[in-house]
């Protein structure tokens, strides 16, 4: 089903919508819940709070692409869940892995995902990422965002875990100057 007669039903209060919702975009949320959680049984918890997410949300949202709007419902939700979860240790999670390897390019070490969602140091990050190259971004932003592994990162941009890993170290050494350029302090 196309993704604007999805959205409708949502408009519609039909309950069809979590139904082609789910039948359409169950692989690709609990793809990104499991990249933050790393447990099965906790993802499909999160990608079910996201269905009843969007019920809540739309309407009045109406998002343009509902993929897009599901993965930031699914993504959040996650993040929100391994908070939860894990708030006194670290579990090695492609998340927890992330963050740790972004801890350089953030001051406050303690609270690096409360920055990460700070709004200025998104429009920072968005403004670098529009000047890298297209590999560099999608290797960047299936990295640190999707939490996508280095191997599986390496695997869809067709080059090499080595090759991937030096263009991420890098990336964020650039990453670095760039924020320290634009006035935040690390």
């Amino acid at each position: 089903m196309q993704d604007e007669k999805i959205v409708e039903l949502y408009f519609q209060r039909n309950e069809d919508a979590i139904k082609e919702t789910e039948r359409k975009y169950s692989k690709y949320l609990l793809k990104i819940a499991y990249s933050v959680l790393g447990d099965t049984s906790d993802s499909e918890e999160s990608v079910n709070d996201t269905y009843m997410a969007a019920w809540d949300s739309i309407p009045p949202n109406k998002p343009k692409v509902l993929a897009t709007y599901l993965g930031k419902i699914t993504r959040r939700i996650s993040i929100d869940i391994f908070r939860r979860k894990n708030s006194k240790k670290r579990i090695n999670s492609q998340y927890s892995l992330s963050i740790d390897e972004l801890e350089d390019c953030i001051k406050d070490k303690s609270s690096v995902e409360e920055n990460m969602e700070n709004k200025e140091l998104a429009a920072a990050i968005s403004r670098f990422l529009r000047n890298l190259s297209k590999e560099s971004r999608v290797v960047f932003v299936g990295r640190y965002y999707y939490m996508d592994s280095l191997k599986a990162v390496a695997k869809y941009t067709g080059m090499s875990e080595s090759k991937a890993k030096s263009l991420l170290y890098r990336t964020r050494i650039s990453l670095r100057e760039f924020l320290i350029k634009e006035g935040f302090e690390i």
